[in-house]
């Protein structure tokens, strides 16, 4: 897997592309580059899109299926001293609560076309 195939954007028009979009929290971005998040998270199946920005990241893969393996297989991991809190960008959790978490500016974390409502 080359991550020069690999582009920070997708088509925020396209409902799909919501379906199989991955919202990784809780990651150690001081430690953690774009080249982890996407080995990581190769296995799962092919990675079209990813984004890592301060405490969270966005991995795009190729269809629902491997989206929905990559949270299954991923979510509570720790990693890098950090259990990530991994599920589909469309998807919140259902568990959530007022405890939830939020960014600096509020409770909306963006990432260019993606958008993640918490």
């Amino acid at each position: 897997l080359e991550s020069s195939c690999i582009f920070n954007v997708t088509n925020k028009t396209d409902p799909r592309s919501l379906n199989s979009r991955v919202f990784i929290g809780n990651l150690n971005t001081m430690l953690v580059t774009k080249a982890d998040v996407e080995a990581i998270f190769s296995k799962y199946g092919k990675i079209v899109g990813c984004s890592v920005h301060k405490g969270y990241a966005f991995v795009q893969f190729a269809n629902e299926r491997n989206a929905r393996a990559a949270v299954a297989g991923e979510d509570g991991r720790m990693f890098v001293g950090q259990v990530l809190d991994i599920n589909l960008a469309g998807e919140p959790k259902p568990h959530r609560s007022n405890t939830t978490k939020r960014s600096k500016s509020g409770n909306i974390l963006h990432d260019l076309n993606y958008c993640v409502c918490l």
